[in-house]
């Protein structure tokens, strides 16, 4: 996805954004719509890495805490021509990964508990060459402005019902009106989401492979995050479902509306990509020398 395209879907989720709050409020909606969004875009740009890791409840590690975790980390950096990243651990039964940050001189990488514990060495080195492809390619900025802007119209929305049975002359809906806001609007953020985010996993996967080495590091570990997600719920992240499309894998099943619409590609057209990869492009080894090696090593603090 182009960042022309990238920068029209982030526009018209603004857009909606504004629309949203002209329906609610009239022109006096729809200029102070206007004025949160102008806001919030600025909040977002410096702001929005923490607010994220915040609501994960991820905390950073250091090379004392989670010696193993951040190696493989700081080696895949090296490799990708990368600033080294902050590292952070959520506290989350479910495996699962994300990236943020406004470029890369100020990114973040996260990992659950549940990740490290499931996946092997070179399966968490897939993982984290995933993320630092996002980081790579600046999509960090985009996908979590995404989430803020998101949320946000989830917020406005829920508030649809009490503007559209006020007595404003100005709201030019009644409350019908407002009860289709409630549904739709948060509805067409998630496709705008949806769009941002299907391509540029696509793109990450291939990077990610390219930096690690393997491709099929990072198959057989999305294979297994894919199953151990549609298994173990992820609370934050039901609890704030704009975010979801920042995960390497869709972090959300515990509702049922979680399926109607999902920001992450088919699992299988992922995987096989990454197949065809491994078997049209020799890519080159990683030294194991590179990545924690020993049993130890595999089984030492995470942090």
């Amino acid at each position: 996805m182009s960042y022309a395209r990238t920068a029209m879907l982030l526009a018209g989720m603004t857009g909606l954004f504004l629309a949203i709050g002209y329906m609610l409020g009239g022109e006096g909606g729809m200029m102070i719509a206007l004025m949160i969004a102008l806001g919030m875009n600025v909040f977002s740009y410096w702001n929005s890495d923490k607010i994220v890791l915040r609501m994960h409840g991820a905390r950073e590690v250091t090379p004392q805490t989670a010696p193993d975790f951040y190696k493989i980390v700081a080696d895949l950096a090296k490799r990708a021509d990368l600033p080294m990243p902050k590292v952070y651990i959520m506290e989350n039964p479910q495996p699962n990964a994300f990236a943020t940050g406004r470029n890369p001189e100020n990114a973040a990488v996260a990992a659950t508990t549940g990740l490290l514990q499931m996946l092997s060495r070179e399966e968490v080195a897939g993982v984290m060459a995933h993320e630092l492809a996002h980081v790579k390619n600046r999509d960090t900025l985009i996908m979590t402005i995404t989430a803020t802007i998101a949320g946000a119209i989830s917020m406005l929305a829920n508030f649809a019902l009490f503007f559209g049975n006020s007595n404003d002359r100005n709201n030019p809906l009644g409350p019908i009106g407002a009860i289709l806001i409630m549904f739709l609007a948060p509805m067409a953020a998630m496709v705008v989401q949806m769009l941002i985010s299907r391509t540029r996993e696509y793109e990450a996967d291939r990077i990610g492979a390219e930096i690690c080495g393997q491709p099929m590091w990072l198959a057989s570990a999305l294979n297994k995050l894919d199953k151990g997600a549609s298994l173990i719920d992820n609370h934050a992240a039901e609890n704030n479902p704009a975010t979801a499309h920042l995960f390497i894998v869709n972090p959300l099943h515990k509702r049922k509306t979680d399926s109607l619409f999902s920001t992450h590609p088919n699992m299988e057209n992922r995987i096989n990509a990454l197949k065809e990869m491994a078997q049209k492009q020799p890519m080159r080894r990683t030294s194991r020398s590179r990545i924690p090696s020993t049993d130890n090593e595999i089984k030492g603090p995470w942090g």
